[in-house]
């Protein structure tokens, strides 16, 4: 991209899309530093001890379940180096998936909501939108690094391993930035872009676990892999970092050379055509939420059964791992057999994923509000309720399907190794106790958004984390018993140590349709709030 007039305006683009995202990035930064800090404090407290880091090394180190799930198995012999194996793949994660939307909504979806031709109406040259989409989600990728090495130096890592931690993380999302620049030039559409670079995500994942799976060249196929080949705290390797900056500038280049070659408002794909008629299912606001939804749907649940999937064919290795580390169990809830207390984490972790797609869904609601997609549909005779109510099924009913799947994946491979049938069933039942708990999250945020619109997703996606940190860490740490009793999951039985209780869970639905309810009589007695 040439300087001149074609980016005249960059900077104030620049400035505004920050505006626009000055909740948004922070959050994304500190969760990824966040992840850093409480691995880095979990690790130091269960291997306090060369016995123990033999054990784990021991136990991980050869196990292929645990290498595509986290990384190359190096550096295993010191405390830093199993923060890095176990955390930096998800913090990598992380940092693509904010690199993604970031770049992803200041281009093709400006372009598709049509704020970007009202500003080229201006002067505002036809680079400059994205030049200025790539400037803010690299400034979030740079703020990455200083992040990611602060939350490993403040829990005593060393500053050098630390640094280049989050400099393979900034950098691996960097990568993801030119990408999506690409693929927001090929596409029409938003969610295309979003469903393209997710697949991209995905594959690059794919590759690095069989790369590192069997020790081969795979692994550098993948963006992912290049980042984690940096080795932190063991062999401190820089080039992998300057491979992704070398790939990143090819990809913006190709990105605006793309530009050039198209209109407008179009990609370089042409958008299929629809159908002459809308088929019977689009006559109801039901179907036409499942028809805005599938995606979304199809892809969580894909990716919560190969998640599942890996946290079967991990706990085989579970009484290996924590048999001579006590401190360990600390982590898990109490139970007689270590591999139960295993499977209560994993489903309960299921059910903080199933919540967060609950949370997703329902804000799509939001977004077809803020673009102006639901005024059109709401002046037919369609009313508010059943509109919402559309949404609001959709995403109880689909969090309830990713749910059963990821514990019908557990249980399909505890059953495979086990050689009992019945574990496939008792695990799929099992996760069953959770709906509620996932329910209640997703009843917030409709209640969010029908009484407050323009912080709705905000709070919502807060109430999710909050639920997500009370989950993972109350039980190691000192926090006031009220702390966890405002979790859903803390209501929940920690199936399948602890058995039902229909009180609780009779409890936890109620206060769901009490939620759904406040949002829908919210969402009926308001305007409209566009933006």
């Amino acid at each position: 991209m040439s300087g001149g007039p074609s980016v005249a305006g960059t900077g104030t683009l620049i400035r505004a899309a920050l505006r626009r995202d000055r909740w948004r990035l922070p959050l994304w930064i500190a969760g990824g530093a966040a992840l850093v800090a409480t691995q880095s404090v979990s690790s130091q407290a269960l291997y306090d001890s060369p016995q123990d880091l033999a054990a784990y090394e021991a136990s991980v180190g050869s196990n292929a379940a645990s290498i595509a799930l986290a990384g190359p198995p190096v550096g295993l012999d010191t405390v830093a180096g199993a923060v890095a194996f176990e955390i930096s793949s998800f913090v990598i994660l992380v940092a693509a998936l904010m690199a993604m939307f970031t770049t992803g909504r200041h281009t093709r979806g400006d372009e598709e909501a049509g704020r970007t031709e009202l500003l080229r109406a201006t002067r505002v040259g036809r680079h400059a939108p994205l030049l200025a989409a790539v400037a803010v989600s690299a400034l979030a990728c740079a703020a990455m690094v200083p992040a990611v090495a602060a939350a490993g130096v403040g829990t005593g890592l060393p500053a050098g391993g630390s640094f280049l931690l989050g400099a393979s993380v900034g950098a691996g999302a960097l990568v993801f930035t030119g990408i999506t620049a690409v693929v927001a030039q090929v596409t029409a559409s938003a969610r295309a872009v979003y469903g393209m670079v997710g697949g991209a995500l995905g594959i690059a994942f794919v590759l690095r676990a069989v790369g590192d799976v069997e020790g081969s060249w795979v692994s550098w196929t993948s963006p992912i892999g290049w980042a984690q080949a940096t080795h932190p705290w063991s062999d401190d390797r820089w080039s992998p970092i300057l491979l992704c900056l070398l790939v990143t500038v090819g990809l913006l280049a190709a990105a605006g050379a793309l530009l050039d070659r198209r209109d407008l408002g179009s990609g370089l794909l042409a958008a299929r055509p629809g159908r002459a008629s809308a088929p019977p299912s689009l006559a109801s606001s039901l179907g036409l939420a499942v028809r805005l939804h599938r995606g979304a749907l199809l892809g969580w649940a894909v990716a919560l059964g190969l998640l599942g999937l890996v946290y079967g064919g991990l706990a085989g290795s579970v009484e290996t791992l924590f048999a001579d580390n006590p401190e360990a169990r600390a982590f898990l809830p109490d139970s007689g057999s270590l591999v139960d207390a295993y499977l209560a984490t994993t489903l309960s972790i299921n059910a903080l994923l199933a919540g967060a797609y609950a949370v997703s869904a329902v804000l799509r609601a939001r977004a077809e509000e803020s673009v102006g997609r639901a005024e059109p549909v709401l002046a037919t005779a369609t009313s508010r309720a059943a509109w919402l109510a559309g949404h609001g099924v959709v995403a109880l009913a689909g969090a309830s399907l990713v749910l059963l799947v990821a514990g019908a994946a557990i249980g399909a491979v505890r059953a495979v190794d086990t050689g009992d049938g019945g574990e496939f069933s008792r695990l799929l039942s099992a996760s069953t106790a959770y709906l509620p708990a996932v329910w209640v999250l997703a009843g917030a945020a409709v209640a969010l958004f029908g009484l407050l619109p323009r912080s709705a997703s905000a709070l919502a996606w807060g109430a999710v984390a909050y639920v997500a940190v009370v989950t993972m860490f109350a039980a190691s740490l000192d926090w006031p018993g009220w702390v966890d009793d405002a979790s859903p999951l803390a209501w929940t039985p920690l199936a399948p140590v602890e058995e039902w209780s229909a009180g609780a869970l009779a409890g936890l639905t109620a206060l769901a349709g009490l939620l759904l309810a406040a949002g829908v009589t919210g969402f009926r007695r308001r305007d409209l709030v566009p933006g």
